[in-house]
């Protein structure tokens, strides 16, 4: 997700020469993944009160966002509140790294290559990453979300390996791992693609229209104009919460896929359109296909702007610029 423009009138490339481009992917790599983990971090918390939201966890069933933010130190101890976030950790780097990455060069290639122009290019760029990250990524994501869902006393793994090691064993070896990708890749594949089109977007009417205002010259590259933080996080913010809103249905029979085994009467969530009818039947839309929407949409400013801040950051360090 470049967030750099060129100042009006500079002709000189942004990008530099070859030399300067020498293990640009993988100094990309590295920024993309410091910005995901130092992201995923900060709203650890509510990733965690999501995932036992969206899955009915009885210990939490009859509660609501900030109710089940307090009730988890209670009787999980503050660490509870960060159960899973190691698996996570492990996932988000490859995550980032790979969709920050994969996005510049699908981007390179639609426009250098299949000539395709305007903000279509983000959309189409944006899916492809989100969609090549998720699938490089997914075992480590069906790790934590089963180390996220167990509750203190009731624990079925004891650790990333030993899920790993459960998981293989019982639930039908390799493809045990990739339980609801169909969901994921459907929603993904949107919500990237919203993500990226949205940001991108607004970052370029910003930074024609107001580059004084929203925009700064970028700390390793005084010929790049960058946008200020704050901008970011109000970009980003606004990419996040749309994204979110047309993607999230199908985030929730991600996780009821992923928990499987973990649920009760598991056949239920055998297929992508078997959840999503279920869920629908059983709990409605609000508090059903959408449980936990708002706390996506409290997930997204810090998550964004921390995400953002963070890649700048060091795109800046890098010499991306």
């Amino acid at each position: 997700m470049t967030i750099e423009a060129s100042i009006p009138g500079n002709t000189k490339p942004h990008m530099g020469t070859r030399d300067h481009q020498e293990y640009f992917w993988l100094r990309s790599f590295v920024a993309g993944g410091v910005a995901g983990c130092c992201a995923k971090s900060t709203i650890a918390p509510l990733d965690r009160v999501k995932i036992l939201l969206q899955a009915h966890n009885h210990h939490y069933n009859h509660l609501g966002v900030f109710s089940v933010l307090r009730a988890v130190p209670k009787k999980e101890g503050f660490l509870g509140l960060y159960k899973g976030n190691g698996a996570m950790m492990v996932r988000i780097f490859p995550y980032g790294a790979i969709q920050f990455t994969a996005f510049d060069r699908y981007r390179k290639i639609l426009i250098g290559k299949l000539g395709i122009t305007g903000h279509i290019h983000r959309l189409m760029a944006g899916s492809m990453a989100g969609i090549t990250a998720v699938v490089c990524t997914y075992p480590l994501d069906m790790i934590r979300a089963r180390l996220a869902f167990q509750v203190k006393g009731e624990h079925k793994y004891a650790g990333i390996i030993d899920a790993f090691r459960v998981i293989y064993a019982k639930e039908g070896g390799f493809r045990g791992f990739y339980r609801g990708l169909t969901p994921t890749i459907i929603g993904m594949a949107p919500y990237a693609g919203i993500s990226f089109f949205t940001f991108g977007t607004l970052k370029t009417i910003g930074l024609s229209h107001a580059p004084r205002v929203l925009g700064r010259p970028s700390s390793d590259n005084p010929n790049v104009l960058v946008l200020k933080s704050h901008v970011n996080l109000m970009c980003g913010g606004i990419a996040g919460a749309i994204a979110q809103t047309v993607s999230y249905p199908l985030d929730v029979a991600r996780r009821r896929m992923q928990l499987g085994s973990s649920l009760a009467g598991a056949e239920k969530y055998a297929t992508m359109s078997k959840t999503l009818r279920y869920v629908y039947n059983e709990h409605g839309i609000q508090k059903g296909l959408y449980r936990g929407l708002s706390l996506n949409y409290i997930r997204c400013i810090p998550s964004q702007a921390v995400a953002f801040t963070t890649y700048e950051l060091m795109r800046q360090v890098l010499h991306l610029n």
